[in-house]
């Protein structure tokens, strides 16, 4: 491209880059400059032994799972509490230092990246499950406790929370990408499951998006009708019908906000009583046409399912080299049930003639837990597997989704792309909501594969948003979508969007250079 242009368009394109460079030298100047003078402040705020220069703590909060680079910041800070989260970030406020957010550092989309330098606050050791009320099915959390770690804590009071994006990342975090995984089909995403946020804006005013203390319903179940303003509990389920229409739903505001609008210090969540039983199956299909029709008439005929993932012929194979199985090496649905014993027989029936009447066949279902996880240790393994394809060469997922309708048609236009491209990208995907992955495994120390990799992946968005699709379903904007969600919701839409950052961060100082550019407008 450089050799195409005129020599004047040279010199220009030259100057361009120094006044580039030199603004960018003079920003990181003055930004170490700034640091400098906050230590001793960040220090008599959260004590000195959390407050950490050393490369190696910098450059482990510099990056998350995803292939983009580390980009480290030039402090990281270990606050205690909401009071000290508030205290630090006026600080950053007051020296226009940037601030960057950090729960688990399991992202997939270079969110937690310094692009800017700044203060990268880790939130770890805020790890309080707080307000436990079982009766009303919710609690609430610091942004230090994980997934894992929450339902642990609730093992003994007959509830959980479904939400599983795979990783055991922090509640918060998840909130703050908006995340969900394999059980979004019966119990929604992070989204339907937040109730109330405590948000530190970046001057250091904390806000309740639900008001203090309030724990306000947005949804009800879809798969029941409200029979009661209290509590119905039926199959093992809970359906509690409190509601509001106080003013702007400022929760999903900061849900799916990525750090960019304020740091969630506290979240809210639904809880739901544990299933009185599980049954888990595996079916394999001729098609993927096959396998999609029957997840689409499974949903049509009202069954509550609770899984339904999809794994492509190259990813069973994978698998099953992988795990030492013996899967037919065909498109397979894996699917989970959950409810009370008699209800189960019912579904698992259902599902099971519905499979049929499509050609799937080798319809396996276990009932024990031991027997559940062995049919499901494929669809669990599928990560690791996929990256067994390729020894020493890294992972990368992708996370388009598209209308149910659509989907038979995005994946065999994917498969074909792949294959003319060349690259190795097994397909898995939680088909009841469309979303899929192509977990493309790629050599990091080659430029023109990763280039190959990042255009098939730039075709995969275009071809989802042709489709009516997104081209995130539940990893989050990032670094690599920011054109790719200006192209998905139009310009008008971004200045929108714009519009709230500026008014609640005014200074660009929350986790900058994530989901919106300024210079995209």
């Amino acid at each position: 491209m450089w050799l195409n242009l005129t020599p004047s368009r040279r010199l220009l394109s030259l100057r361009w880059s120094l006044i580039q460079y030199r603004n960018i030298t003079l920003e990181n100047t003055t930004r170490k400059a700034a640091v400098d003078k906050v230590l001793s402040a960040f220090r008599s705020i959260c004590g000195k032994d959390n407050v950490s220069l050393g490369e190696a703590i910098r450059e482990q909060h510099g990056k998350d799972e995803s292939v983009h680079r580390c980009r480290p910041p030039d402090v990281v800070v270990f606050p205690r509490c909401v009071e000290e989260v508030s205290a630090l970030a006026k600080v950053c406020h007051d020296h226009n230092l940037p601030i960057i957010p950090f729960g688990t550092g399991t992202g997939l989309e270079g969110g937690v990246g310094a692009v800017k330098g700044g203060v990268c606050f880790s939130l770890r050791n805020m790890d309080q499950i707080l307000d436990l009320h079982p009766e009303d099915f919710d609690v609430t959390v610091e942004p230090g406790v994980t997934r894992k770690a929450l339902n642990a804590y609730l093992r003994d009071t007959g509830l959980w929370f479904p939400v599983d994006p795979g990783a055991d990342a922090s509640l918060c975090g998840m909130a703050a990408t908006s995340a969900s995984g394999t059980n979004a089909v019966r119990y929604g995403t992070m989204r339907e499951n937040v109730m109330n946020l405590e948000v530190v804006l970046s001057n250091g005013t904390v806000i309740h998006t639900a008001g203090k203390g309030r724990r306000p319903r947005y949804n009800v179940d879809h798969h029941i009708h409200p029979v009661a303003l209290l509590v119905v509990v039926s199959s093992s389920y809970y359906f509690v019908f409190r509601k509001t229409s106080a003013g702007y739903n400022l929760t999903n505001l900061f849900v799916g906000s990525e750090g960019t609008l304020g740091i969630i210090t506290k979240t809210t969540l639904r809880l739901y009583g544990v299933p009185e039983a599980m049954v888990s199956a595996v079916c394999s299909f001729p098609s993927v046409q096959a396998a999609v029709d029957s997840t689409l008439q499974i949903l049509q005929t009202g069954v509550p399912i609770a899984r339904i993932e999809f794994l492509d012929d190259v990813m069973i194979d994978a698998c099953n080299k992988f795990s030492s199985l013996s899967y037919p090496v065909t498109p397979t649905l894996f699917l989970e049930f959950h409810g009370s014993e008699r209800s189960l027989e019912e579904q698992v029936s259902t599902a099971e003639e519905i499979t049929h009447s499509n050609e799937g066949s080798d319809f396996q279902w276990a009932r024990d837990a031991e027997t559940r996880n062995r049919l499901w240790k494929a669809r669990h393994d599928a990560w690791y597997a996929a990256q067994a394809l390729r020894p020493g060469c890294k992972a990368y997922s992708t996370d388009v989704c598209v209308p149910l309708s659509r989907l038979p048609q995005i994946i065999v236009e994917t498969k074909k792309d792949l294959l003319e491209s060349r690259l190795t990208g097994p397909i898995a995907g939680h088909v009841g909501d469309g979303n899929f992955h192509c977990l493309m495994v790629v050599d990091p120390n080659d430029p023109d594969e990763l280039h190959q990799v990042h255009l098939f992946t730039e075709r995969l968005a275009r071809r989802a948003l042709a489709m009516d699709g997104t081209c995130t379903g539940e990893h989050g904007v990032g670094l690599g979508k920011r054109a790719l969600l200006c192209e998905e919701v139009g310009p008008l839409a971004i200045q929108v969007m714009q519009g709230l950052k500026d008014s609640l961060d005014p200074g660009n100082l929350m986790n900058p250079g994530k989901i919106l550019q300024r210079g995209e407008l």
